[in-house]
């Protein structure tokens, strides 16, 4: 792939599509973890393993409590995204943003941008009026939130461990969907 900013069309992950690819995201996210990224494991993070976290969301996608973004190139997984959508009655405005993560070979080219812009949407088509995440204080994925126009909502001192054990603030970010449409009623709940 050449340098430059990254085309890549990331694309929505049935639950099929999710399992099959379990063992290129647990590569990315093996990738990922051992270049430092705090995603909530350690290093060396085994890939059976990862693979296994992978496979494990696949309830959450068939009942729409998770959607998974994948973006490729001709040899891998280059990045992905995901939403959490809340099922409360009082939060089903609101969804997390989680995992975004991009390749050590794909970075600096928009990528992320792009995962992080195709989640934005689908989370406004779902209805979604507030989008929320947490990063690790300092790393490259803050300074990415703040200048997409994310707003800090405070810092955890030692909320979480790098991949290598060592605690690290995190920063609580929030974001107002522009575009979106009301939450439609659950009608189970009627």
């Amino acid at each position: 792939m050449s340098a430059g900013r990254v085309t890549q069309t990331p694309t929505r992950l049935s639950c099929d599509q999710l399992l099959a690819a379990a063992d290129d995201l647990a590569a990315l996210l093996a990738d990922v973890v051992d270049g430092g990224s705090s995603l909530g494991f350690l290093a060396p993070l085994d890939r059976a393993a990862a693979a296994d976290w992978w496979r494990g969301l696949a309830p959450a996608v068939v009942d729409g409590r998770l959607a998974v973004w994948a973006a490729r190139d001709a040899e891998r997984v280059t990045g992905t995204v995901s939403v959490g959508f809340v099922d409360k009655p009082n939060g089903r405005h609101r969804a997390e943003i989680l995992k975004l993560m991009v390749h050590s070979s794909a970075r600096g080219r928009g990528l992320a941008r792009t995962l992080l812009a195709a989640a934005e949407q689908a989370a406004a088509e779902a209805g979604v009026t507030l989008l929320i995440l947490d990063t690790e204080t300092g790393s490259p994925a803050e300074s990415l939130y703040r200048s997409d126009g994310w707003t800090a909502a405070g810092v955890i001192p030692d909320y979480a461990a790098d991949p290598a054990g060592a605690l690290h603030p995190t920063t609580l970010f929030f974001k107002k969907v522009v575009g979106s449409r009301a939450p439609q009623p659950d009608p189970a709940l009627q």
